[in-house]
């Protein structure tokens, strides 16, 4: 299933950030922890080499606590500190206090000149749909960036004062041209492609597929369904089918149907706590 998404404003979004890397002190890169590899956009390693980054690993209350301390280790260094982040329970303390210990060298600069380094401005950056709205949102109080569950919603830069010690600039989720097979599925698993231009009934099938290979039993328990070695993808789709009613005259499977929801069950975090990259396989 090969998958290229890259509309036109990408391009321009990516020139935009570079631009304006001069106007922060730092950037904050917000990843979906459920797939901290592919919802890393690796052409920012490249545009913001030069800023210290917080690795935000959003929608953290969705992934496997022990998978989440694995990417914690490989992430963060002297340039990248990391925070797990959960929307629903905003943590404007932990965000802010990450962000100055990650900057404490140069406040320290500012601090033995006499000065006062004023407010850390960092820009926020990330692929569609990791949640960057919903997290911006979430730590100023307001509902100053619109939201959405459709990738794209962000379209210019703002921004967003969260305390006297922290200003954010918003800027517009941005994929990258050539996506690796397996990247792409991911990033289309958790949204962050437009489900409009992909064939979701075989989108839902590897979706099946790769949880029945992380552990049969999230299947097994959410559905209540028999799954065995010798099943195929479409044929545990066929039982979710027939346990959940998923039926269209005559008593066939209705594949669009269950479709959306195992993919909507997996993104809510109803199948669980699913992280579906282990960083030993990075």
């Amino acid at each position: 299933m090969n998958i290229n998404w890259y509309p036109g404003h990408m391009k321009k979004t990516l020139e935009d950030i570079e631009k304006k890397l001069k106007l922060v002190d730092f950037c904050i890169e917000i990843i979906d922890s459920r797939i901290p590899y592919s919802s890393r956009n690796p052409v920012f390693d490249d545009i913001l080499k030069n800023k210290k980054r917080l690795i935000i690993f959003n929608k953290s209350d969705l992934s496997d606590p022990n998978l989440n301390k694995k990417w914690r280790e490989k992430y963060t260094d002297e340039d990248h500190a990391v925070l797990f982040y959960n929307a629903l329970r905003p943590n404007v303390k932990a965000v802010v206090e990450k962000s100055r210990d990650l900057m404490k060298e140069e406040i320290a600069k500012f601090e033995e000149k006499g000065l006062n380094k004023g407010p850390l401005r960092a820009m926020i950056v990330g692929v569609p749909n990791s949640g960057k709205s919903t997290f911006i949102n979430s730590i100023s109080g307001t509902r100053s960036t619109k939201t959405g569950n459709r990738p794209g919603v962000t379209k210019t830069n703002q921004w967003i004062r969260i305390n006297p010690k922290l200003h954010l600039l918003d800027t517009p989720g941005v994929l990258w041209p050539k996506l690796e097979e397996n990247v792409g599925l991911n990033l289309a698993f958790t949204g962050a492609i437009k489900d409009e231009i992909m064939d979701t009934d075989t989108l839902a099938l590897k979706l099946i597929e790769r949880l029945n290979s992380i552990d049969k039993d999230i299947l097994i328990d959410r559905y209540k369904i028999e799954v065995d070695e010798k099943m195929s993808p479409l044929e545990i789709m066929e039982n979710i089918g027939k346990k959940r009613g998923a039926l269209m005259k005559g008593g066939f499977i209705d594949y669009s149907k269950v479709s959306k929801i195992v993919l909507d069950e997996f993104r809510k975090g109803t199948l669980g706590k699913i992280t579906l990259e282990d960083p030993d396989d990075f």
